[in-house]
């Protein structure tokens, strides 16, 4: 860190000089315009650039150095969680046949991102969307309902002996993800440039609170998918009707506690976080009480319930850090 003392001239103007090794690398010159934006921790953000365009960020692949098309995918997915506006192929010879592939995966699984160049040895692909118009909150309340009908369709495939709704809830989980690497990539975005923070009217620290919300979330719909998986010989079996009944009810319970703790966090309401995690209290001594039973029925039965049981106590568990991280959130921001 360097230390500059703070001049005054004219009796009212603040000065502090640059760094010369700074303004050189950045070929600043003599009465060149230079951005200052306030941070909310009381930081002075100073940047070259004020026309308010994206920090443009290029990732670039050698397809025949990687190889394996599966590590290939995974380098796409994080070129583009980490904030890269373009991302280009290259190859010595011809882009194989099974990269152009992947290239074609990734861009149906991800959100904004379309090949905007190709030829037999590059592929550039790049970023199509406006960040500022796909807001934090509106992907998190995307994310909330298909998690939130991931495990309603668990009870309802239960209910209605329906595998088509077990399959579904599990095809869901990809929208899922999508949704939670957009914000992933949004956050790491905000970091990089401090006018998206401002066009986005957030700070870094709600950015962070947000990307690890959408964790929560997408981990809520990993915990569905399994037991959507389980459930499936539950089906082709009778399921004791008081057991059903029970797991209907503390299913409706969690859900409850799943959508008070998005609307905490969404409304800024610390008090009302406080009182979802308190409601946790009761949600577990259900969950107890029903797996205590759940030895009564036989093998397969049991094995079903249970992991049905033990989603739903994690739903309860992931709402309650969803509320702690609005209280953390919110204290924060507190003058």
């Amino acid at each position: 860190m360097e230390i500059r003392k703070v001049q005054i001239t004219g009796g009212s103007s603040y000065v502090v000089s640059l760094p010369k090794e700074w303004a050189r690398s950045l070929n600043i010159r003599k009465n060149d315009p230079l951005g200052l934006i306030a941070q909310s921790d009381g930081t002075l953000l100073i940047t070259p650039k004020i026309t308010g365009e994206a920090v443009q960020r290029v990732k670039i692949f050698d397809a025949s150095a990687i190889g394996d098309p599966e590590f290939f995918f995974r380098c796409l997915v994080g070129a583009y969680i980490m904030g890269y506006t373009a991302v280009t192929i290259t190859a010595p010879g011809r882009i194989p046949p099974r990269m152009r592939m992947v290239v074609l995966d990734f861009t149906r699984m991800v959100i904004g991102q379309e090949v905007t160049e190709e030829n037999d040895t590059t592929i550039t692909i790049r970023d199509l969307i406006n960040p500022a118009e796909m807001t934090f909150e509106s992907t998190l309340r995307r994310m909330h309902i298909l998690a939130r009908g991931m495990h309603e369709d668990i009870i309802s495939a239960l209910k209605m002996k329906s595998r088509a709704l077990a399959k579904d809830a599990t095809a869901r989980d990809r929208e899922l993800d999508r949704l939670h690497w957009l914000i992933a990539r949004q956050y790491h975005l905000i970091q990089n440039d401090g006018n998206l923070a401002r066009r986005m009217q957030v700070t870094v620290a709600d950015a962070a609170c947000y990307a690890l919300v959408s964790r929560i979330i997408e981990r809520i719909g990993d915990h569905a998918v399994n037991t959507a998986t389980t459930i499936l010989p539950l089906l082709d079996s009778d399921l004791n009707p008081d057991l059903f009944g029970d797991l209907e009810s503390v299913s409706a319970e969690a859900l409850t506690i799943f959508d008070a703790s998005i609307s905490a966090m969404i409304e800024r309401d610390i008090r009302g976080a406080d009182a979802n995690i308190r409601s946790i209290t009761g949600l577990a001594a259900r969950c107890d009480a029903i797996a205590r039973s759940i030895p009564l029925q036989s093998g397969s039965v049991a094995l079903a319930a249970g992991s049905i049981v033990e989603s739903i106590r994690r739903l309860g568990e992931c709402s309650k850090e969803i509320s702690k991280c609005t209280i953390n959130r919110l204290i924060a921001g507190e003058p």
